[in-house]
């Protein structure tokens, strides 16, 4: 079937990072950044002129577009969803996006900073793409995989499928989201436009991989409230938030309970920011476990550990407040198992070896699937992703388009 196809997931991807489409965490705005909304418009022209059907742009720069179905069966209606916003963590600005040809084994120096390397030594993967192409940055700026390989590979699965009407297939919603990366890639979507059954995002990593697991994530603040008096004046009259909450962060565990102790299953408490002055200060925390009920065993000790602290000040006080982000979306995903044999069988007719595996995060998946739209998570082949090291593989990007498209046929036949 993909014999005589011309894969264009990569060049689609090469002409997509060059666009900075940075979402920024500190905006009140929706987008965070309107610079995404560049990108957003060339999709929908790129999906206009495939054909697809009820393709929208709208204000909060998210993109709705339809693939009529073409069979006469009654097949459950399935979304592809990935995000066009890229992290803070790395400039996104004058990508250059760079392939390397028949890639032979060797460090990858980049360019436009020669002490950016790319290595087999810290990327063994790299093994796995010995003989074929590689897309890096140039080593200034991230590359924007995350997720600009799965806005790309989802648009060539909407190109094969134009080209290829036989393939037969029900009806398939595609939605690209802002703010992913800030933690809004959801605040703001209609899912009575998306109006589907199940859907997948794409925003993983090494081919073959379905993350149907996520953490569950709330988030933390303490507040501490010391008494301000004139510092030339002060003796016996101040308590110093500040240092107060000094004392918290030097209470907290140094070898467990941290995102740099801990790995696999295991939860964690990490603080993220500290602010205010000697009057009153505050600390973000957030907090994760792959068990939703765990949650509030680390905020308990957490709140403890920060109340034995405040209590060695008599005139202290503390508040201490629990925000809900999002939840583990296996406790929605494990009741459509469907979402999952589906996926491994397209996988397998990709040619790869499914791999189900657990993030040590979430994805917009993670709230689709609490709001109603089962969601878990497909390989995209983004590598060092966040980073001037990002990295992909051609290959893995094509595979990723066969496994959409098998993915499809699979539904329509078993419906």
């Amino acid at each position: 079937m993909f014999s005589q196809y011309h894969f264009t997931a990569a060049e689609r991807f090469t002409r997509y990072v060059q666009i900075d489409t940075q979402s920024d965490p500190n905006s009140t705005t929706a987008p965070t950044t309107e610079k995404q909304k560049t990108l957003g418009r060339l999709l929908v022209e790129e999906l206009t002129q495939m054909g697809v059907a009820d393709v929208e742009l709208d204000v909060y720069g998210y993109v709705y577009a339809t693939i009529p179905s073409n069979t006469h069966k009654q097949v459950p209606v399935v979304c592809f969803c990935s995000h066009i916003d890229t992290a803070p963590d790395c400039s996104g600005t004058n990508v250059k996006p760079i392939l390397h040809k028949q890639y032979i084994g060797k460090d990858i120096i980049l360019p436009d900073d020669n002490s950016q390397v790319i290595s087999i030594k810290d990327y063994p993967y790299l093994k796995e793409h010995i003989g074929g192409d590689i897309i890096t940055a140039s080593g200034l700026t991230l590359l924007g995989a995350d997720d600009k390989s799965g806005v790309a590979e989802i648009m060539d699965m909407a190109n094969f499928l134009s080209e290829h009407p036989e393939v037969k297939h029900g009806e398939i919603k595609i939605v690209f989201t802002p703010d992913e990366e800030v933690g809004k890639g959801t605040n703001n979507i209609d899912l009575n436009k998306i109006n589907a059954d199940f859907a997948y995002t794409l925003d993983g990593g090494e081919k073959g991989t379905i993350e149907d697991e996520t953490f569950s994530a709330d988030s933390a603040r303490i507040t501490v409230n010391g008494v301000i008096a004139h510092p030339g004046y002060a003796k016996g009259k101040m308590v110093n938030a500040l240092k107060i909450v000094g004392e918290i962060l030097a209470a907290l565990p140094d070898n467990e309970w941290s995102p740099e102790t801990t790995e696999q299953r295991q939860g964690f408490v990490h603080p993220v920011a500290i602010g205010g002055a000697a009057e009153q200060a505050t600390l973000d925390f957030i907090v994760r476990d792959f068990e939703t009920a765990n949650l509030q065993q680390h905020e308990e000790r957490l709140k403890n550990i920060a109340n034995n602290i405040v209590a060695k000040y008599s005139r202290a006080t503390m508040q201490f407040e629990v925000t809900e982000q999002y939840r583990n979306m296996k406790e929605i995903v494990s009741q459509h198992p469907q979402l999952i044999t589906y996926a491994e069988e397209a996988i397998q007719r990709a040619g790869l070896q499914p791999k189900k595996e657990l993030i040590r995060g979430g994805t917009d998946g993670s709230r689709l699937s609490f709001m109603g739209l089962p969601c878990p998570n497909l390989f995209t082949g983004m590598q060092a992703i966040h980073s001037r090291h990002e990295w992909i593989g051609v290959k893995d990007m094509e595979k990723a388009v066969m496994t959409l498209v098998y993915l499809v046929q699979i539904w329509e036949e078993k419906s």
